[in-house]
């Protein structure tokens, strides 16, 4: 099969296509005023030999499961994505000129769902290769596929660790399917990189990483084709080619040339260079599909397993880490699209439960939070439902992969286990405090925090239908059970366990400190003093329905969190009061009827070590600090 497919007939001149996408890479940022053509420029011809030669990819169906990947970690060297397109048939001409302007789909860096033949989005580098292993690993093990994932490297963000975790990981795997093609132009943004042109270092590395390296002229359309030949011979290891390229390659005014990373040529300058290379050509390249044969042995989009949650069953306290591992266990016996992802911790965040019974849809990534993330993108991009686990504190060094998480639209969920200063004694450096401000901030994201195992378990089937960036909080410490098995939890919802028509204020918690507003509640009423409690175990979105009556009827709000004060609870309650503008086209300012008083019972210093009891009550979040806030309140 290598040997057909390398020897396959060439149907377009690929100098010639490769001088297309040149000239289409700098009309396309000519007419935008803005973006990278001298970046684009360096890997054309590399794109030229894949795209007529190796790209196996049904553009009509996009989402076809055997079709190749191709990411773009080099994501501002999109106009070259974009010139492909319209070489491969998808984009017209008018289209390609649209680069960049307010309502195009070619948006600055390739985005999923506007564009149906990007995957993930990139842009910010160095997290293309995670999401790359991501797609590679559901084809090896999972769906058992024959395509390829082609990941588009620059060698600037060969700078950022995630770069190197995926290599580890992909190493790890075995996973052959995956070509990382490094366009070694030597300069970045503001002048040459740390290794310059030096291909020897670039693949030492490599191949101390377990990578197949193989380095080569990347304009020389020889060696490229040879390059992509061998690569995907390659058995039991990824790939990685080094290609030695210019920056701005083809025009002497920018080839090799700093100071034009993201510069634009203006339009006399493009004039000129259009003529250089050739002037502005339509060369259509009829880009090879999957194989008949792929598509009939090997695709099939059926999800086996029961179809139905059981809800485990529990008799006494449990911690909702555990309730957390024990729900992911029903939800693969369900449904065999469940992945699990996990850091290394999966004997505290109790996603061993799933890896026991399911070792074939567990991937371990090891303490490499953001590759973990990373990859559980690209897992989702091939439509499993994926589930990532660690300690909650150490999501915060993945951030920017959750946040292009939300801006590819993937869908994935999120588990934290050991959040607040409950954790006891293993002191700050594993405490998430800052976890909920966080999770909120992501742009469409759903945020829970379960006080319970059954509300966990509840929770985690709700996860698995759940679009979009989902984060679960959970507890090193057990707790009783609150709820019983045929309750239902909502997905913004939340439920009042105390309430009477005397109440003198609400006091709100979510997680363990329900449990603290629960003991609180029985010593205040000891004392003639009855207060409403509500359990917000959905912090995004808020139940504002619930909130603005508890408002209404008690006044006061009393918010009692194991996080910092900043972002946490307290301000998803008081954003059940904001007013949301601005106003629809013809619609009025929706007006808020009631403005309690909130007061935020939070963490406000940097615990230490201890009883988890003792740092809670040091931090002001436990039941006798809750009864003397409210005693003070009501006097």
């Amino acid at each position: 099969m290598v040997e057909a497919q390398a020897n396959a007939a060439v149907v377009v001149d690929e100098q010639a296509l490769a001088q297309q996408l040149r000239v289409d890479s700098i009309r396309a940022t000519t007419a935008a005023g803005s973006g990278h053509p001298t970046s684009a420029m360096s890997a054309a011809d590399l794109m030229a030999v894949l795209l007529s030669r190796y790209l196996r990819f049904d553009f009509d169906k996009p989402q076809y499961a055997s079709n190749d990947r191709l990411i773009f970690s080099k994501g501002h060297a999109a106009p070259l994505l974009y010139a492909m397109y319209r070489a491969a048939g998808c984009i017209g001409e008018k289209e390609l000129l649209s680069l960049r302007k307010f309502g195009s789909r070619l948006e600055g860096h390739p985005v999923p769902k506007i564009l149906p033949w990007v995957d993930v989005a990139t842009g910010s580098l160095g997290q293309g290769l995670a999401m790359g292993v991501g797609m590679a690993l559901v084809s090896k093990y999972l769906d058992k596929l024959d395509y390829k994932t082609w990941v588009l490297l620059g060698d600037s963000e060969m700078a950022e660790g995630a770069v190197w975790e995926a290599m580890a990981s992909a190493s790890h795997y075995r996973l052959d399917n995956l070509i990382a093609i490094l366009d070694m132009n030597r300069l970045g943004q503001r002048g040459e990189t740390a290794l310059g042109w030096d291909s020897a270092i670039y693949a030492a590395r490599a191949r101390a990483f377990g990578f197949h390296a193989i380095e080569i002229n990347g304009h020389d359309l020889d060696q490229i084709n040879f390059a992509f030949q061998e690569a995907i011979g390659v058995l039991g290891q990824p790939t990685m080619i080094i290609a030695k390229t210019e920056k701005g390659h083809g025009l002497a005014l920018t080839a090799n040339e700093d100071g034009w990373h993201g510069k634009p040529l203006s339009a006399e300058q493009a004039k000129d260079a259009l003529a250089d290379l050739g002037g502005v050509t339509s060369i259509t390249v009829a880009v090879r599909k999957p194989s008949e044969l792929a598509k009939k042995s090997h695709y099939s989009a059926e999800i086996t397993g029961t179809g139905k949650f059981n809800v485990p069953v529990y008799a006494g306290g449990v911690a909702t880490r555990e309730a957390y591992g024990d729900a992911l266990k029903a939800l693969g016996n369900a449904f065999s699209d469940v992945v699990v992802l996990d850091a290394e911790v999966s004997n505290s965040t109790y996603a061993e439960k799933f890896s026991k019974a399911f070792l074939d849809r567990y991937f371990e990534m090891y303490i490499a939070e953001q590759l973990m993330v990373g990859v559980g993108i690209g897992v989702s991009t091939r439509g499993k439902k994926v589930f990532c686990s660690t300690f909650a504190a150490f999501f915060s060094r993945a951030y920017d992969f959750i946040r292009m998480a939300a801006v590819s639209r993937a869908t994935i969920k999120l588990c934290g286990s050991h959040a607040g200063c409950s954790i006891g004694a293993d002191g700050p450096s594993q405490m998430a405090l800052e976890d909920i401000a966080m999770m909120r901030a992501v742009h469409g994201s759903t945020v829970l925090y379960p006080s319970d195992a059954i509300s966990c378990a509840r929770l985690v089937e709700k996860m698995y239908g759940l679009e979009g960036v989902s984060y679960l909080r959970t507890t090193r410490e057990k707790t009783r059970l609150l709820y019983k098995d045929e309750d239902s939890f909502e997905i913004g919802g939340s439920k009042v366990l105390r309430s009477d028509k005397s109440d003198l204020l609400t006091l709100i918690g979510a997680g363990i400190t329900v449990h603290e507003c629960l003991k609180a509640y029985d010593e205040l009423k000891a004392q003639g003093i009855t207060v409403r409690v509500i359990d917000l175990y959905s912090v995004k979105p808020v139940d504002v329905k619930t909130l603005q009556t508890a408002a209404r009827e008690t006044e006061t709000l009393v918010v009692v969190e194991d996080h910092f004060a900043e972002g946490g609870l307290g301000d998803a309650v008081l954003d059940a009061f904001a007013i949301k503008g601005p106003p629809a086209r013809g619609q009025k300012m929706p007006l808020v009827d009631v403005l309690p008083r909130v007061v935020k019972m939070a963490v406000r210093h940097i615990p230490g070590s201890g009883e988890p009891q003792e740092i809670m009550e040091h931090a002001g979040i436990v039941a006798s600090n809750i009864v003397s806030t409210v005693k003070g309140l009501v006097k």
